[in-house]
């Protein structure tokens, strides 16, 4: 599955080469309440056809309208909606909602072709727009940093924002490794099991090939990286766990009952992990949703991972500032 940052972009470009006007939209700011984050994408055809989105769907009418009417800035600008409680209400815009939207007309496809680059070869990139001349520039990116204004500039972020390491190439890990994609992670799989390796399918994943421990302490884990260990056999998910529980990865989690965590944490314990690091998994794994299916669990497992993830960043353990890529923290502890 590909990002929506991709769908639009791969979009924008078709048009281009079909020959029509092709406007950009980036959602810069919001306050209150507002239904897309800064950094959410809208191309929009000069005859008003458009795919992403910067709101619930009446902004995006009312820019199609615009574009019809060619009503639209002729030049790089920012437009505000919500201003006004009416025109929250018109807008359908949450009660006290307001939000920014960079406009950029008439783009070239010079200004869109490396972000296509970054996301087919996933890697970060960050695309800066002048507010003043419109020039675009474009820089590699580290995971950590966030959309947003500085000074004269507009900085947004586009590829993999985080990494997801699977332990388990089974039927959850192949629905795992496709939702994640979506949700713009870099999807690394681990499954030393040769049988499980020759089934794989999951076009746009990294295999990595080696016993679980030894392929955490290779790739690394830092704050921007999630594990989650599917296999459902304890040789396997409890040697990655060791490592997992060690590092500095955002999320370590494990499949298994209540009766089976209880357990793992018991043999945890038993090796040279301390109290709190074993507190530190989350098992059973994933958002308690009822879920039964393979599919279902992997919503609930996202679902968690998108939690957990967000009340770090309020909480400020991802450390950021606006406008520079944060630095990717320590390897595994010793």
């Amino acid at each position: 599955m590909n990002s929506l940052d991709y769908d639009v972009i791969t979009r924008a470009l078709e048009w281009l080469r079909d020959g029509h006007q092709v406007h950009l939209f980036t959602v810069v700011q919001t306050w209150g309440s507002s239904p897309r984050l800064p950094g959410a994408l809208l191309a929009l055809r000069a005859d008003g056809h458009l795919v992403g989105s910067v709101s619930g769907g009446c902004i995006e009418d009312d820019l199609a309208d615009k574009a019809i009417n060619q009503q639209l800035p002729k030049t790089t600008a920012l437009m505000e909606y919500g201003v006004s409680q009416d025109e929250a209400q018109r807008f359908g815009i949450p009660c006290g909602g307001r939000l920014q939207i960079l406009v950029e007309p008439s783009i070239a496809e010079a200004t869109l072709l490396p972000l296509l680059n970054a996301l087919e070869n996933k890697q970060l990139v960050r695309r800066s727009v002048n507010l003043n001349s419109g020039h675009v520039s474009f820089k590699e990116a580290l995971p950590g940093s966030s959309a947003g204004l500085e000074g004269e500039y507009f900085h947004n972020y586009f590829g993999p924002k985080a990494r997801l390491l699977i332990i388990g190439a089974n039927q959850l890990g192949v629905l795992l490794a496709s939702m994640a994609q979506t949700l713009e992670f870099e999807v690394l799989i681990c499954d030393p099991r040769d049988h499980v390796k020759a089934e794989w399918r999951v076009t746009g994943t990294q295999w990595i090939d080696g016993m679980p421990d030894d392929v955490i302490v290779e790739i690394k884990p830092d704050a921007n990286t999630a594990i989650v260990a599917v296999t459902h056999d304890p040789k396997l998910d409890d040697m990655a766990l060791l490592e997992a529980l060690k590092c500095d990865a955002f999320y370590v989690g494990a499949l298994g009952s209540e009766r089976n965590q209880q357990n793992r944490r018991d043999r945890l314990l038993s090796f040279d992990l301390t109290a709190d690091e074993v507190a530190r998994l989350h098992g059973p794994v994933g958002l308690r949703i009822g879920s039964r299916t393979p599919a279902e669990i992997a919503i609930a497992i996202l679902a968690e991972i998108i939690q957990v993830r967000s009340q770090q960043r309020q909480s400020a353990s991802i450390p950021h500032r606006l406008g520079e890529d944060s630095k990717a923290s320590s390897a595994c502890k010793a």
